[in-house]
């Protein structure tokens, strides 16, 4: 039987496997689908600090995960199928082995958001992507007119990002202006390659019977106008989905499905713990994930300590 089980291996999920591991609780770490969390396909991060001349995401995660193992964190590349909550031990299902654990600290992240239009899922991987730092370098980007959705710091940064390879970034935005940080904002709007269209949403991605994107279809919020503009990629950054899916019906979320607390990162069921993105809605930081996997660390070994007690 494990003592602590960690879901995630992002900024939230990797704090928490240290602190838990230097507690000598000998955590157990699952991957997931996405190893290093949505951090591995950031380029640069400027805002964590330690690094002042900024880190690259994905080496930011790997750090993390050799500073947890030489605790003696134990990272397993593996999913988690089921999870059954409301008994002692917890019982975990994990790429079909049954997993038994006295506690759980889930940090499993969000996912990417999707647009919800039909030919967004058909054109996926082929002109449609949710990761400029993953694709951007792709040939069929390079030198060509492309589209970033959204207006937070993930859009900013997508479209600052893509300027390398593309003839013209075209960011669409719903509103008048961008949501994202002043400074993101204000570097991104400076950028003579970035051509921000205002009030607009995509209404359609083209063109499927040519098995590739060519274009999109716009439509003005304000004047009703539509209009297509012609483009070789949409990378699409309009927020997130907490990956909380699994515990569904198992623990307390809200309308959204992120994980709610009762007292510090202690959920609604006993012995299992939150930490990060699938918890946090307000703040969405790297820096506030760590903080929190911490918090959940110290909570889970807290719990040991007074069971055994």
């Amino acid at each position: 039987m494990e003592k602590v089980v960690i879901i995630g291996t992002g900024c939230a999920g990797l704090t928490a496997a240290i602190y838990t591991a230097r507690a000598n609780l000998n955590p157990l770490v699952l991957a997931g689908p996405m190893p290093g969390g949505l951090l591995t396909t950031t380029s640069i991060v400027e805002n964590y600090p330690g690094f002042p001349e900024g880190v690259d995401g994905f080496e930011l995660m790997t750090r993390m995960q050799k500073q947890a193992e030489r605790f003696g964190a134990r990272v397993k590349f593996a999913v988690l199928e089921k999870a059954e909550l409301d008994r002692s031990p917890l019982r975990l299902t994990v790429d079909g082995e049954i997993i038994e654990s006295q506690t759980l600290i889930i940090a499993s992240g969000a996912g990417h958001r999707h647009l919800g239009l039909e030919n967004e899922h058909k054109l996926e991987t082929r002109g449609v992507t949710y990761c400029a730092t993953c694709d951007g370098a792709l040939p069929m980007f390079r030198n060509q007119p492309l589209v970033v959705v959204g207006g937070g710091d993930s859009a900013c940064e997508e479209a600052t990002y893509l300027t390398r390879f593309g003839s013209v970034v075209y960011l669409i935005h719903r509103r008048d202006q961008l949501r994202a940080s002043k400074i993101m904002a204000d570097r991104t709007l400076a950028n003579p390659k970035i051509k921000p269209i205002w009030d607009s949403v995509l209404t359609d991605i083209l063109d499927v019977n040519q098995n590739k994107v060519t274009g999109v279809r716009l439509k003005n919020l304000k004047t009703g106008q539509e209009s297509e503009l012609p483009c070789a990629g949409v990378f699409i950054a309009v927020g997130h989905v907490p990956n909380t899916q699994v515990f569904q019906g198992q623990i307390d979320m809200d309308e959204n499905g992120y994980v709610k607390t009762t007292e510090g990162t202690q959920t609604s069921a006993k012995g299992v713990f939150v930490a990060g993105d699938c918890h946090d809605h307000v703040y969405r930081q790297a820096i506030t994930a760590a903080g929190e996997g911490c918090a959940a660390a110290i909570d889970c070994e807290r719990y040991l300590a007074a069971l055994h007690a």
